[in-house]
């Protein structure tokens, strides 16, 4: 997979979120169920949006498989009715993948855990920049040491 290297500023997000387990079956659910609550009215509700884009956000991992996923926007720093979390700064590796938003997902995460990155496992996340479902261009944002 190709990417280029990336030097990122701060960004303030916000959003609902949950902590799960990569090895979880329940994970797609815990993740599905954000996307629905987020959709469902927290988006609506956030003031200060920085753009339409939406961001799927990981972080907080633990070494038993345990992660924070969050599912948000980029928003002003005074964001209201949702959890607010800020990215670093810092430099990661951009993927850009497109096609059906769940399986090209799904494709990019299989084939990154077996890629050699130089990973720091600090904040990753998925960008999407709109369109339709069935061929979405979505930017993945992998934190690097």
């Amino acid at each position: 997979m190709d990417y280029e290297i990336v030097n990122l500023k701060e960004k303030t997000v916000a959003g609902v979120s949950a902590r799960t387990n990569l090895n979880s079956p329940e994970a797609p659910k815990v993740i599905g169920g954000l996307w629905e609550n987020f959709y469902g009215g927290v988006y609506g509700l956030i003031t200060g949006k920085v753009n339409e884009k939406c961001i799927g956000l990981y972080t907080d991992y633990a070494e038993n498989g345990d992660y924070k996923t969050m599912v948000c926007c980029e928003a002003a720093n005074n964001a209201q009715a949702a959890e607010t979390m800020t990215i670093p700064e810092g430099k990661y590796a951009r993927f850009v993948i497109r096609g059906h938003i769940v399986s090209a997902v799904r494709e990019f995460w299989r084939n990154l855990w077996k890629m050699k990155l130089d990973r720091s496992f600090i904040c990753d996340f998925e960008e999407y920049q709109g369109g339709d479902m069935n061929d979405m261009e979505i930017h993945m944002y992998i934190s690097l040491k």
